[in-house]
C-alpha cells in the first residue's frame, strides 16, 4: 500500500482531533464537530462518525476528570435516559435511511435552532423537563447520525441560560454517554463500520492520542477565554456543525 495512503489520513485526523479536543476544553465541546466531518471525508460518512465517537470518548474522560467538580449532576440525570433512546433511533435511522438525506435534515435544523436562539434569547426561555428530554434526545440521535451532540445542548444552554462554568463540565459525562451508547447501538444495529474497511492502525492511533493533546493545549488557552466569549464560542461551533451536516448532504445528494 501507498504509505501516503496510510500516514496522510493519520496526520489529518490527528490535527483534527486536536483541534477538536482544544476547543472542547475552552467551551465545552469541538471533537465532534471538527473530528466527524473530517474522519468522515477520509473514510466514508458510517466509519467516519464511528471513529469521532471514539475520539470524543477520550476527550470526555479526560475533561471530565478536570471539571468534575462543576457538573450538574440533577441536569445529567434528566438528560440521559433520553440521550440512550435518541442514540437507538439514530442506530436504526443510520442503517436503513438515506444518510445525505439525514445530513440534509440534521443540518437545516441545528440552522434554523441556533438562528432561533439567537434571536429569541432575549424573549424566549426554556424551561422545565420537557425541554431537557427534548435537548436530550436530539443530541443522542445527532450524535449517533453525525457525531455532532453539541448543538442541540448549546442551544438549549442559552435558552436556558445554563451557566457556562457548570455547561461546560456536564456536557462531558454527557458526551462520553452519548458516544459510547452511540458506540454499543451502532455495533448492534451492524452499522458500525462498513463491512471490508479496513481503518489503518496509524488511524487510530491518532484518534486516540489527539484528544489527550488538544486538552494539554486547551488548557492553556482556556485561562485566557472568559465565560462569555466561551458561550460564543459555543454558539458559533453549533452553526459550523449545522452548516457541515448540511453542506455534506447536500453535496453528497448531488453527487
Amino acid at each position: 500500500m501507498d504509505p501516503s495512503l496510510v500516514w496522510l489520513p493519520a496526520v489529518v485526523a490527528l490535527a483534527a482531533i486536536t483541534v477538536g479536543g482544544t476547543l472542547q476544553r475552552v467551551s465545552g465541546m469541538g471533537v465532534g464537530m471538527i473530528a466527524a466531518p473530517t474522519l468522515s471525508l477520509l473514510l466514508g460518512p458510517v466509519a467516519g462518525v464511528t471513529l469521532s465517537n471514539v475520539a470524543a470518548s477520550v476527550s470526555a474522560v479526560l475533561l471530565f476528570a478536570v471539571l468534575h467538580r462543576h457538573v450538574d449532576w440533577p441536569r445529567f440525570v434528566r438528560l440521559a435516559p433520553l440521550l440512550v433512546a435518541g442514540s437507538f433511533a439514530g442506530a436504526w435511522a443510520v442503517r436503513v435511511l438515506d444518510a445525505h438525506a439525514l445530513e440534509i435534515l440534521l443540518g437545516s435544523s441545528v440552522l434554523v435552532a441556533v438562528a432561533a436562539v439567537l434571536g429569541l434569547q432575549q424573549r424566549f426561555t426554556a424551561q422545565g423537563n420537557g425541554a431537557v428530554f427534548a435537548s436530550g434526545a436530539v443530541a443522542g440521535f445527532m450524535n449517533t447520525t453525525a457525531g455532532i451532540a453539541g448543538p442541540a445542548l448549546a442551544v438549549y444552554a442559552v435558552a436556558s441560560r445554563w451557566d457556562q462554568r457548570s455547561w461546560a463540565a456536564t456536557l462531558q459525562p454527557v458526551f462520553l454517554l452519548a458516544n459510547l451508547t452511540s458506540l454499543v447501538t451502532k455495533s448492534l444495529f451492524g452499522a458500525a463500520v462498513p463491512a471490508g474497511l479496513h481503518v489503518p492502525w496509524p488511524v487510530w492511533v491518532a484518534v486516540v492520542v489527539g484528544g489527550p493533546l488538544g486538552v494539554l493545549l486547551g488548557s492553556v488557552v482556556a485561562r485566557r477565554v472568559d465565560p462569555a466569549k466561551a458561550r460564543v464560542l459555543a454558539i458559533c461551533l453549533a452553526g459550523v456543525g449545522g452548516t457541515v451536516a448540511l453542506v455534506r448532504g447536500v453535496a453528497g445528494t448531488l453527487g
